[in-house]
């Protein structure tokens, strides 16, 4: 079996009393997307922000592409590959969208600050972002404010944004949140065709989305993985489907 890109063991965190994550295994395999799903409260922020780097867990390890990474800021994971969208956008909206681009091949050279300084004549990291933004469909829409982009373009930006990272794991948390129909239905093709790029840890809600894209599904429920599988694998489940999917075991 190939060796996974992201490998989560025993991550466990309490905030007093209340334990959000109970000992997760958790891991993401090359050209795969993994989907990680469960209801409101479940502690799925909460374990992606520990994955990420923001949060730091009581016990357990965080290891990308073999590197104990567990200790390491989220500016650290990510100049290591790991490229992070989020549920809320993070995006600068008066900057124009090759500018947000720039911000994330400033990251990649960990040298943020130097966005005071001159950097749109940098032909390095301009190169970087133009290619990140072709990748995405984005190039033409260079110049413009990125307040002016709809909601799935933004959505298309934060990839760009991360592509520059040249990750090698995304997570991405509720990348179809605010989309409509026909939106959801291009962000869906859009992911699918990344996971050849890098592989996806994919939060999601839209259920639709998380049938279509994954390759492996794993459950959530009190800070608790209570279900790993397949797609027939999770449908079939009914401890899945009475804790998750709403239906009664016995239907």
């Amino acid at each position: 079996m190939t060796d996974p890109i992201l490998e989560i063991r025993g991550l466990t965190k309490s905030f007093g009393a209340l334990s959000v994550s109970q000992a997760i295994d958790l891991d993401l395999r090359p050209g795969e997307i993994h989907a990680l799903i469960g209801p409101n409260g479940a502690g799925k922020t909460t374990l992606v922000k520990q994955i990420a780097g923001a949060l730091q867990p009581d016990s357990g390890s965080v290891r990308l592409a073999g590197q104990d990474v567990t200790r390491l800021s989220t500016a650290a994971r990510a100049r290591l590959g790991m490229g992070r969208t989020f549920q809320i956008s993070s995006l600068a909206m008066d900057y124009t969208v090759l500018q947000n681009t720039v911000l994330g091949a400033l990251c990649h050279r960990g040298d943020v600050f130097r966005f005071f300084r001159p950097v749109m004549k940098d032909a390095a990291l301009l190169e970087a972002a133009r290619r990140a933004l072709d990748e995405v469909g984005l190039g033409a829409l260079e110049a413009q404010r990125t307040s002016e982009l709809s909601h799935g373009q933004r959505r298309q930006l934060e990839v760009a944004s991360a592509l520059t990272l040249e990750p090698k794991a995304f997570l991405m948390d509720e990348p179809m949140a605010g989309l409509g129909v026909e939106g959801s239905q291009h962000m869906m093709g859009f992911l699918d065709s990344l996971r050849d790029r890098a592989p996806i840890l994919l939060v999601e809600h839209d259920m639709d989305a998380v049938f279509s894209l994954a390759d492996r599904i794993s459950v959530l429920v009190l800070g608790e993985i209570i279900a790993s599988g397949s797609v027939s694998d999770i449908r079939s489940n009914p401890l899945v489907r009475s804790a998750y999917l709403g239906e009664d075991e016995a239907a």
